[in-house]
């Protein structure tokens, strides 16, 4: 967006608080019946291995100055990337209205106030964070994740203080469905590291700040999340914070963390409106967008979203796979052409081997096997073109 470059702490700071998130505290809930020692390694190799894949998209981004969208064209086409920008268009306003809500959710809970004035509220402060722009935007979020930070360890030190080891009943969950749901949370950013790491002045370094931050704050996340499941016996995070009785703190992480998440959402779904049409326009569709994922926070229940996280894998875990095999190993650029039609198979061949692995409880879950496979056959594809 613009023409302002981002600084390498920017950037540091930017995914900071986007790992900072009740989504990643919530995910983190549902590894608790694994126990302390399989729910760690889950959490970390999930992250170590969605890191790799964030990274590498990222680096693309960064090294054509391309936005997301715009390098997944250099894989698909100028025409056929339209595609994947319309589908993320989709799933970035699902993505701000769960999280609007879920946040919304977890305040009334602290407040036993309305879930409608907590939706407001957020989707107010979203708006704001999108108004200021990067230059204002800068130092409002470093302050904001300099609090979260701090209450944060707070959090940490009183939920894991007699309880780290705990293991939490709840459902039956297998080690691959666990490691599924740890990679979901660094492929959900996919379509969406390349909106900022295009913007960095120092491109390689600031993709590379961006995926330890966020990868590190994320298993935090999880962890904290598995060690309240236990320590609360609840997965809802406000009885959580009730329980570590951190009252205002509480509803301060609970809202400011789901802010400054939520507006990349929205911000990236303006920016990705603008690879379909209306270049200059992305502030414009990002507070349009912010509007209608609190619209759709009011509105609608979303208390089960996994059909829409596995909607987002099938997509966009194929599409990453494409898109590292033809531009970074094969070294294909497609952006000139309407369409990249051996890619566009290999995506498809690709979306429906992850819905079947779906069907399938693989020890490394679907996520892995799928990007592998993908990455492989695209460079083998375009590779042999080539040659």
């Amino acid at each position: 967006m613009g023409e302002e470059k981002t600084s390498i702490a920017d950037n540091g700071a930017l995914w900071f608080g986007a790992g900072v998130s009740i989504a990643e505290i919530l995910a983190g809930t549902l590894l608790a019946p694994l126990g302390f020692q399989e729910g760690l390694l889950a959490i970390i190799l999930g992250h170590v291995l969605g890191g790799i894949l964030f990274y590498l998209v990222g680096l693309i981004s960064a090294r054509s100055g391309r936005t997301a969208m715009e390098a997944v064209k250099m894989a698909f086409g100028h025409k056929g990337g339209l595609f994947f920008a319309a589908l993320n268009v989709i799933q970035l306003l699902g993505w701000t209205a769960i999280m609007i809500y879920d946040g919304a959710l977890s305040s009334a809970a602290l407040l036993g106030g309305s879930h409608g004035l907590g939706c407001l509220l957020i989707g107010a402060l979203i708006v704001l964070w999108i108004a200021l722009g990067a230059g204002g935007l800068s130092k409002v979020n470093r302050v904001a994740v300099a609090a979260l930070f701090l209450l944060t360890l707070v959090l940490s030190a009183i939920v894991f203080q007699g309880h780290g080891a705990a293991q939490a009943a709840g459902d039956p969950l297998s080690f691959g469905a666990a490691l599924e749901i740890s990679i979901s949370m660094p492929l959900s950013w996919l379509p969406v590291v390349g909106d900022y790491t295009a913007q960095a002045r120092e491109g390689q370094k600031a993709t590379l700040v961006s995926t330890v931050t966020y990868g590190l704050v994320s298993c935090w996340m999880f962890f904290i999340g598995m060690g309240a499941a236990s320590f609360a016996g609840s997965s809802d995070v406000g009885t959580i914070m009730l329980k570590a009785g951190l009252g205002a703190a509480g509803l301060f992480i609970i809202v400011f963390s789901t802010v400054t998440t939520t507006f990349l959402d929205a911000l990236s779904a303006g920016i990705s409106l603008t690879s379909i049409g209306g270049a200059g326009k992305e502030k414009l569709f990002a507070l349009a967008a912010a509007v209608l994922g609190t619209v759709g926070a009011l509105l609608f229940p979303m208390d089960n979203i996994t059909d829409f996280l596995y909607f987002i894998g099938s997509v966009f875990a194929p599409m990453a796979g494409v898109l590292v095999g033809s531009v970074l190993v094969a070294g294909q650029d497609f952006y000139r052409e309407p369409f990249s039609r051996k890619n566009l198979l290999v995506w498809l061949l690709g979306f429906l081997l992850y819905r079947y692995l779906m069907t399938v409880d693989l020890p490394i879950g679907c996520t892995l096997p799928d990007v592998v496979l993908v990455m492989v056959l695209t460079a083998l594809v375009q590779k042999k073109r080539r040659a």
